[in-house]
């Protein structure tokens, strides 16, 4: 007898999701080295254009070269395809285009699609992905019509673009904007400071887009009746509601004391509301005190919710995590949350996630402190804003060299498809271990 065919290995959905984000990073890299992506229609060094699709794709938002003095109009529009795909998922814009064309997704392509937008169950993915995508569609198209008057009043036709461009940019948390101008470049909304169109809007694009589409979905079911919503979106509109309002209000009696009243409300909100990884900043934010500083570089890290626009180690970890040090000052055994008791399997991959993100923001800014012989703290700011995908930044980004580029490069990567994503496409064919050790006690505490 023949040796038996071997069964050809099937990539995982993880490796999928890996993939197709490296894929359009390096296509989106590609078309912006062109000449035509350029105002000046010069080539793009490989590098630059490597780290603004990365941004783009990742919805980050920290750049090397200022969006609208730089980019012609068609690289700007295809950094904004780069935001509107980097925003949905790969997956997710791969699986609408397979159902526009009439085609039925495999059960492959439905499991794939599950763990890219975090859905509890594989039914009815079908039904949610038409659901995103409509719903994606109306809010961005809501948000560039509520902020049309007042760009067309300031720019003329230009306006209109630049509606569409900021509407996008700000749902799918990514931060980049086209308001600089030769003599301000990196002016991101600063211009906009005590405008409340732009403030308000934006600020509820960047909310809506970073609860997360389950979360979506549970309120339009439900609508107020808060105690039938799964406990996930009850815990990520808690958890968002105190990570805005609370550092908001440090905000307004610390760090912007001096602003007029208007101005002072919206700055503290908007600086508050950005860091759920959306990037935008409408006042100086190298003008904050270290403890303000400080307080974003923890809100960066937090991020958005599961399943959303946004990055970062999400808005469900830190509360899981919260929750189980609440259990154990109470000495309960299991943590609880809404009358529920959270499985400590979850429990442990939040300690998991938690620790990654710590380790990857400190031991990058350590790498770009070295590298280019920075003060830690400016280098854990932007290492912070790159692994929570915020795009945020103190003002280094621009002038950093390629080494440092590329570790911010690789913290991008990892924010936005998670560690944890890397790691089970990785060993995701090692089998599941059903043995146990002996249990020996370690005093930790």
């Amino acid at each position: 007898m023949g040796n038996p065919v071997k069964k050809r290995r099937r990539m995982t959905s993880f490796q999928k999701i890996l993939l197709g984000f490296i894929g359009v990073i390096i296509l989106g890299a590609l078309i912006l080295m062109l000449p035509i992506s350029a105002k000046s229609r010069t080539v793009t060094p490989f590098n630059q254009a490597l780290f603004t699709s990365t941004s783009a794709v990742c919805v980050t938002g920290l750049i090397v070269q200022d969006t609208a003095t730089y980019w012609s109009g068609f690289g700007q529009a295809v950094i904004l395809v780069l935001i509107q795909i980097g925003g949905l998922g790969v997956v997710t814009m791969a699986a609408s285009f397979v159902m526009l064309s009439g085609k039925r997704l495999s059960f492959s392509q439905r499991s794939t699609m599950q763990s890219a937008i975090s859905a509890p169950t594989i039914g009815g993915i079908v039904r949610l992905t038409k659901f995103v995508i409509k719903g994606t569609a109306i809010v961005e198209l809501i948000g560039a019509a509520a902020m049309m008057p007042v760009f067309i009043k300031d720019y003329g036709v230009k306006g209109i673009w630049m509606s569409f461009f900021h509407s996008i940019s700000a749902f799918c948390n990514a931060g980049f904007d086209v308001m600089g101008q030769p003599d301000q470049k990196f002016a991101s909304l600063t211009s906009y400071s005590s405008q409340p169109v732009i403030n308000i809007i934006v600020m509820l694009l960047i909310i809506v887009g970073g609860i997360g589409f389950m979360t979506w979905k549970d309120v339009i079911t439900h609508k107020f009746r808060f105690k039938r919503y799964r406990l996930q979106s009850k815990v990520v509109l808690i958890t968002s509601a105190a990570l805005i309002l609370l550092p908001a209000l440090l905000f307004f009696l610390h760090d912007f004391a001096q602003l007029p009243i208007g101005e002072r409300i919206f700055g503290s909100l908007f600086q508050s509301v950005t860091t759920r990884t959306a990037g935008f900043n409408t006042l100086d934010l190298t003008s904050m005190t270290k403890i303000g500083q400080a307080v974003f570089i923890v809100l960066m890290l937090i991020g958005g919710s599961p399943g959303s626009t946004a990055g970062g180690m999400k808005t469900t970890t830190i509360a899981v995590l919260v929750c189980n040090a609440i259990s154990t000052f109470d000495r309960k055994e299991d943590p609880e949350c809404f009358g529920r008791r959270i499985d400590a399997g979850v429990v442990k991959i939040a300690s998991t996630v938690f620790l990654m993100y710590v380790t990857l923001c400190f031991s990058g800014a350590a790498l770009i402190s070295a590298v280019e012989k920075l003060p830690l703290g400016v280098c854990l700011f932007e290492t912070a804003s790159a692994v929570g995908t915020v795009g945020l930044t103190l003002g280094i980004t621009p002038g950093l060299g390629v080494v440092s580029q590329v570790i911010l490069i690789l913290l991008m990567f990892l924010g936005r498809v998670g560690g944890l994503t890397v790691i089970y496409a990785a060993i995701s064919g090692s089998q599941k271990k059903l043995s146990k050790k002996p249990v020996e006690t370690i005093t930790v505490g």
